[in-house]
């Protein structure tokens, strides 16, 4: 046996999250009972398959809550001789769910800081977006969250975290009042103190105090 082989062999870490996790067909049944609730029949042809690929589905929409974000940001780079201006991700597509309705969240972050000794890998600050995406949200804790986990991990100067997003909770049922964007931010550091780091960053993602983003 190789060296990776027994490597891979180890038992995974069991979490207390995944020690309290009902079995997946303990999650079919429970999808066999909602579409028996919405008026429907599990056993119909058509929705055979249907509970496993929801749970499958599943599996997918929440992955951050098995992933760590504080081991994500972790790995960083001290070499950047001496670049200490902004650094700015923006555009980062997010598909989220509503803790309240379960209902998608779909839009963009853009995070934006200030190295102070080191940076990090611009692949991780998208993974840090996808993990608390990829959990029942709501958009202001998870712009909170985002921001804090940079500015607590990386220790830059400052941060800035801006997330615009339409919540289908309020598009596709409720008021039903489509075409509606709901825009949070989260600045930390000089982003919060110094007006002028504030407007860069702002400008740089194409945003205008008062004015929506697009």
């Amino acid at each position: 046996m190789s060296k990776h082989e027994a490597t891979d062999s180890r038992p995974a870490k069991v979490s207390a999250l995944d020690k309290n996790r009902p079995s997946k067909e303990e999650a079919r049944d429970a999808v066999r009972t909602l579409i028996k609730w919405a008026g429907d029949d599990p056993d119909r042809e058509g929705l055979l398959d249907t509970p496993d690929r929801v749970v499958r589905a599943y599996e997918e929409y929440y992955a951050g809550y098995r992933q760590d974000p504080v081991e994500i940001l972790n790995k960083s780079f001290e070499e950047t001789d001496g670049y200490d201006e902004m650094v700015v991700l923006k555009g980062v597509e997010i598909n989220s769910h509503c803790e309240h309705h379960m209902a998608p969240i779909v839009g963009r972050v853009h995070i934006g800081y200030l190295p102070d000794k080191s940076v990090v890998g611009i692949s991780k600050l998208a993974r840090i977006v996808e993990v608390y995406a990829r959990r029942m949200q709501i958009q202001e804790k998870m712009t909170a969250q985002i921001a804090d986990a940079l500015g607590d991990v990386i220790k830059p100067r400052g941060v800035g975290v801006v997330v615009e997003a339409a919540h289908h909770c309020m598009t596709t049922r409720g008021i039903q009042k489509r075409g509606v964007m709901m825009v949070t931010s989260r600045m930390l550091g000089t982003f919060r103190t110094d007006p002028k780091t504030r407007r860069e960053f702002l400008a740089v993602i194409g945003h205008e105090l008062g004015k929506p983003l697009g």
